[in-house]
């Protein structure tokens, strides 16, 4: 099979949806790797480091999309590279469908089997090609919040630990998962009085086992959480549902109760966001302001530490890209259940529910489609 990596191109995106190790395997594997040029060289890993793995490399992303059988990227297709993929070609990527109707469109249009890195799952339940980036994003958050709340960046100019004699900032964490156990980490580290809020139980009973009087932690009601944004210093949004759209969570309401300069984090925006005022912004400008509180959106947060987040995500992925390139995707996806609920599109039919309800599609399982 032939496998294309092309450059990627939404805003400030360093990332790179294949190493040279990543490379080196799948030609040993029998396949051919096309490499956009300078795809990978921001972060180091240049030209020469792929071609030296095998790798063939290429001087247009139009080339790569017109001669690949799989397209292998970090971040959702944007419109000018949707319109380049064609009937049966498979993408592997993130994609975020249930807040992009325009995407979800133009992937329909394109009858492309496009293979969604956020819910391919695993036999615990989990979410094995999320949880690498979730991680980076659970402990960007909290050094991005901290940065929010210095004053010159329209913050209320407290320090995240204090200092002896004053009092530290007030974080707190919505959602317990992967995203918030690393933010809840990362600010218990830099001596932050940290809570954090969930409605699973036994995940609370985890938390505290782990970290024990360092973190407080809230069963998530409608009461606890206003009482705890109303006097937070950083609000971290750690919450998702898997292929759907963010629930809002922080309404404008509880926006009003908050103390001026404080800080949001959204880290969900890429599934539309959990604050009611939220928006996505980019790491050339992060955040913006509303009722006096700082709003830090930016839909794409693992980019910024491009290289670490680029290692970590292809750790998780480089197994499934080998299994798609030897097997071919349908018996790839039939032989593997987990691998397949990561199949949103195919060939023009809607196959991840959350995603169809979101868009009002129809939906067909991912069953029907691969055996039709």
């Amino acid at each position: 099979m032939i496998i294309g990596v092309p450059k990627e191109i939404k805003n400030h995106e360093y990332r790179i949806g294949m190493t040279p190790a990543g490379v080196r395997e799948l030609i040993s594997n029998g396949h051919e790797v096309l490499i956009q040029k300078d795809g990978g060289k921001a972060i180091g890993l240049t030209n020469e480091l792929y071609e030296a793995a095998g790798a063939r490399i290429v001087d247009t992303a139009a080339e790569i999309f017109a001669t690949a059988a799989m397209i292998v990227k970090v971040k959702e297709p944007q419109p000018e590279e949707c319109r380049m993929l064609r009937d049966g070609q498979v993408l592997f990527t993130y994609l975020h469908l249930a807040p992009d109707p325009q995407q979800t469109e133009l992937l329909v249009e394109s009858r492309a089997v496009a293979i969604a890195y956020e819910t391919v799952t695993d036999a615990r339940g989990g979410l094995p090609l999320l949880a690498p980036m979730s991680e980076v994003a659970g402990r960007m958050s909290i050094q991005a919040g901290a940065h929010a709340l210095e004053k010159a960046q329209g913050g209320n100019g407290t320090l995240l630990g204090g200092v002896p004699g004053v009092a530290p900032a007030k974080v707190a964490v919505i959602g317990g998962g992967v995203v918030g156990t690393h933010a809840a980490r990362m600010a218990i580290g830099l001596g932050a009085d940290v809570t954090v809020l969930d409605r699973s139980l036994a995940r609370l009973k985890e938390l505290d086992n782990l970290y024990g009087p360092a973190m407080k932690t809230l069963y998530s009601t409608t009461d606890a959480l206003e009482a705890c944004v109303r006097e937070a210093d950083l609000v971290i949004g750690a919450v998702l549902i898997p292929g759907a759209a963010a629930p809002k969570l922080v309404t404008r309401d509880m926006l009003k109760q908050m103390r001026p300069g404080a800080v949001l984090v959204d880290v969900a925006i890429d599934q539309g966001g959990c604050f009611e005022t939220s928006k996505a912004t980019t790491h050339q400008e992060p955040t913006y302001e509303v009722d006096g509180v700082v709003h830090y959106c930016v839909a794409n947060m693992p980019g910024g530490v491009a290289r670490t987040s680029t290692f970590a995500l292809t750790n998780a992925t480089l197994p499934h890209v080998i299994a798609l390139a030897n097997k071919g995707y349908r018996q790839a996806l039939q032989d593997d259940a987990h691998l397949r609920n990561g199949l949103n599109v195919h060939r023009g039919k809607i196959t991840c529910e959350a995603v169809a309800e979101a868009l009002n599609y129809n939906y067909q399982s991912a069953e029907e489609a691969l055996s039709a």
